[in-house]
């Protein structure tokens, strides 16, 4: 599973338009499937970006996690994580989890999350999707299992 995590004042995520999902501070999460993952990598996921300490402490360093600041996860299911560009200019997605097995990895990661006590806002699987966010520093964290 890779995900990646943005630090954000708000993020607002609507399909054809009508609002499906919107946070305030936080973070967008952006997450993916990959052939052969299972239920104890989405929980390591979930565990992880809840405890990632991207927000600043009265110190002003990267201290606290979105748990501590009281903040939200917008959590989108992005196969495109997996899109491989090393030949040609047209990504192969062959490392992507099929969206039959994909989709409840993924709900099942949002569930795990939930569990760490964060408030979770998804998208809609397999959905064109179009996301509004404000970027917070920026902050942007990759991570991979």
């Amino acid at each position: 599973m890779k995900f990646v995590a943005q630090r954000v004042l708000c993020a607002k995520l609507t399909v054809n338009g009508e609002p499906v999902s919107e946070i305030g501070r936080g973070l967008v999460v952006y997450f993916g499937v990959k052939n052969g993952d299972g239920e104890k990598q989405a929980e390591k996921c979930a565990e992880k970006i809840a405890n990632l300490r991207v927000f600043e402490d009265e110190a002003g360093k990267m201290n606290l996690s979105v748990k501590d600041v009281g903040g939200e996860v917008l959590f989108v299911s992005q196969f495109t994580l997996y899109g491989d560009a090393r030949k040609g200019n047209r990504p192969s997605f062959t490392e992507a989890e099929r969206p039959q097995r994909a989709e409840p990895l993924y709900a099942y990661a949002a569930e795990c999350l939930r569990a760490q006590n964060v408030p979770v806002k998804t998208g809609v699987f397999g959905a064109d999707m179009q996301i509004r966010q404000v970027n917070d520093g920026p902050v942007t964290i990759l991570f991979e299992i």
